[in-house]
């Protein structure tokens, strides 16, 4: 007897792999998830998942696909090669699992091109997941060299490398924009709401400082076109979220930052990171060189370091050495080539590419840190600047008005 009998019993669904290596999947009464999960196990089961039934979890709103599902499915699927379960078991076994609906038809288009003889890669293909193109690279050669487990696992890796760089620079840039929209709010509303209420004093003939005049009149003119004004921000707010949906765009946009003189140094060691990391994944599978090359260029954002990346490859594929051509193309840090010399003289390249990966990680952490430090502090000194010289005019106006002679 359990002790907790006296709890009341719930419906769950599990999946599982019995012990004949099939996957199974079905549904169990128990007091937790935890206590199901217990008993399978206790008959000789292997169990891959134990849910709530799929109708109790549902929701009248569909979410869009996010990357987080996507690392997910992919991370169960490695997980169950990695155990020995069959590749068509383990994709049927996502097609069923999947808790977003084009996750479970995509695996469902892989199932059904894995049936008709496709290799995986191709199936994967047709499965139109939107994942990146270098797993499609590590997933082939995984196929290729018989380690697709091991492929699979590296992608994910790779997949979730990616996430953190860019939760963390999001996650870094959101309170700077924070703080400097709400800045930017708080001067609006002084020139609609306050500095209006101070519009009579210029009709009193007195003579006012340049300062204050210029304030005064100012919110005088805020307050005329102010719903012209809202309707202006809103137009620039949508042609500008529209825009930067343009890859172009936001291309240009990264393009202008890394020219500026923390930021560029920031970005570069960013690209150098995401660089290095996926031509450790992709070498690490038994990528060719080229191969990696062409794709590891791609995840590179800054223009200029594409291009010079893209001259090294050349040089490359002309027969000049990885390390040399970087050199050639000054494209990393004397740490850098020497980093990838060794590994060249080693046979360890990839594992040399990897600490080249580390050790860039490190320092855009830093810089990253040292950007924060500069932008909080600007952003508060400029905002406070703007409110102060409002109000400096507002007290001129008033003592203007107030001064008697004595």
């Amino acid at each position: 007897m359990h002790s907790t009998n006296d709890r009341p019993m719930q419906d769950f669904e599990y999946e599982m792999i019995d012990r004949t290596g099939r996957i199974v999947k079905g549904r169990g009464q128990a007091a937790s998830v935890r206590d199901l999960a217990r008993e399978l196990n206790a008959e000789g089961h292997t169990v891959i998942e134990v849910r709530e039934p799929r109708a109790a979890r549902s929701s009248p709103f569909r979410r869009g696909i996010g990357m987080q599902d996507r690392i997910t499915a992919l991370h169960e699927l490695a997980t169950l090669l990695e155990s020995g379960v069959p590749l068509g078991d383990a994709v049927r076994a996502q097609a069923g699992g999947s808790r977003h609906h084009a996750l479970a038809a995509g695996f469902e288009a892989v199932t059904g091109a894995l049936m008709r003889g496709q290799s995986f890669v191709e199936a994967l293909r047709a499965g139109d997941l939107r994942i990146p193109a270098y797993v499609y690279h590590l997933v082939g050669a995984g196929e290729l060299n018989g380690r697709l487990a091991e492929a699979l696992r590296q992608a994910v890796e790779q997949m979730q490398y990616d996430q953190r760089v860019s939760a963390e620079m999001r996650d870094a840039l959101f309170y700077p924009s924070i703080l400097i929209v709400a800045g930017c709010t708080a001067v609006l509303l002084v020139f609609v709401f306050v500095i209006p209420q101070f519009s009579g004093l210029l009709e009193s003939g007195n003579q006012f400082p340049l300062l204050a005049e210029a304030v005064l009149r100012a919110g005088l003119w805020f307050d005329a076109q102010g719903w012209s004004l809202v309707g202006a921000v809103a137009v620039i707010a949508v042609a500008a979220t529209m825009l930067l949906r343009r890859e172009r765009v936001r291309q240009r946009v990264r393009d202008g930052l890394s020219t500026l003189p923390i930021l560029g140094d920031w970005f570069a060691e960013a690209d150098t990171a995401k660089w290095a990391s996926m031509m450790s994944a992709m070498l690490g599978s038994r990528v060719s060189l080229m191969d990696s090359l062409g794709v590891a260029i791609h995840a590179v954002r800054i223009s200029r370091r594409r291009a010079t990346l893209q001259q090294a490859a050349n040089d490359v594929r002309g027969g000049v050495s990885l390390s040399a051509a970087l050199e050639k193309r000054r494209a990393l840090t004397p740490a850098g080539y020497s980093l990838l010399r060794a590994g060249e003289q080693s046979g360890q390249l990839a594992q040399m590419l990897r600490a080249l990966a580390t050790l860039h990680d490190e320092n855009s952490r830093r810089r990253m840190k040292r950007v924060l430090a500069l932008i909080e502090p600007l952003a508060v000194v400029v905002v406070g600047s703007f409110l102060g010289i409002i109000m400096i005019g507002i007290i001129l106006a008033i003592t203007s008005v107030n001064d008697v002679a004595i």
